[in-house]
């Protein structure tokens, strides 16, 4: 019998989802009975191609949608409690840092906005410069830096209220290679660090395969639960993993999901 421990806590629970946009002989269907637990602390990334609904499904957990039919629950409350209690951060493809305030400033934000006390803002603000990296250029404007770095910002600000969850959408794919990776493997110090649950939505197989606990594999067109895949760890440095044998059977397994869906991959997968 499993101790308490060895039992997974559901965070959020997705319970037959379907999304339906426009109206009579204009409607598009984007999500279609969609069921599906993420776990405490759990690291998952919504997969699949451009168009699949996993962006939808996205916003319907952060109570930016709301379903056509079915029910989200996070910690067995609406999405709409939790986003009023500040429970979750959210992280776009686009920064969405405002111009005229410094990276100081656009972390604080949040802060401001829901009435924390003046005088804890710079040791919060000071802890998640230090934790993404970016203390010497705290007093700089997002236009002085480069794309990875005002990325940063965004997730330091998105982490300012300190949500135990974090929903990120695509927050890398603007990004070139060499910044992406980077960024990855700042992204699961900061998961190891904070120990949140992180929903991630993506295109990339590899980027899932190297960063989730468990990847949700989502079909074309209206977006439909495919496969659920457990993602093997191997232990060593994680700026290794894509190196190792594992990583490229992982990689293949996933790929297989689409393969078993049509003869050929999607041509917005990478």
């Amino acid at each position: 019998m499993l101790s308490d421990e060895a039992v997974p806590s559901t965070e959020i629970a997705v319970e037959r989802i379907s999304m339906v946009f426009g109206k009579k002989d204009h409607e598009v269907e984007a999500l279609r009975d969609v069921s599906f637990e993420i776990y405490k602390n759990e690291f998952v990334s919504l997969l699949g191609p451009s168009g699949c609904g996993k962006s939808t499904l996205l916003r319907l957990m952060a109570d930016l949608l709301e379903p056509t039919s079915g029910r989200i629950t996070i910690g067995q409350e609406h999405p709409r409690e939790m986003r009023l209690r500040r429970k979750f951060g959210i992280v776009f493809q686009n920064p969405t840092l405002f111009e005229w305030r410094t990276v100081k400033d656009n972390i604080e934000l949040p802060l401001e906005v829901f009435g924390i006390k003046k005088s804890e803002y710079s040791k919060i603000s000071d802890q998640l410069l230090e934790m993404v990296g970016l203390t010497p250029f705290k007093h700089h404007y997002p236009w002085q830096l480069s794309g990875g770095m005002q990325q940063r910002v965004a997730i330091a600000r998105a982490l300012s209220l300190d949500p135990p969850i974090l929903f990120m959408d695509e927050p890398f794919s603007a990004l070139d290679e060499f910044t992406k990776e980077k960024l990855q493997l700042d992204l699961l110090e900061i998961k190891k660090k904070t120990n949140k649950t992180i929903v991630f939505v993506t295109h990339s197989i590899p980027e899932a395969v190297f960063l989730s606990d468990r990847v949700i594999v989502l079909s074309s067109h209206p977006g439909r639960v495919h496969s659920i895949l457990n993602m093997d760890r191997e232990e060593g440095s994680p700026s290794l993993v894509r190196q190792s044998g594992l990583f490229h059977e992982m990689t293949a397994a996933v790929r297989k999901c689409f393969y078993k869906e049509s003869d050929s991959l999607d041509g917005q997968m990478v």
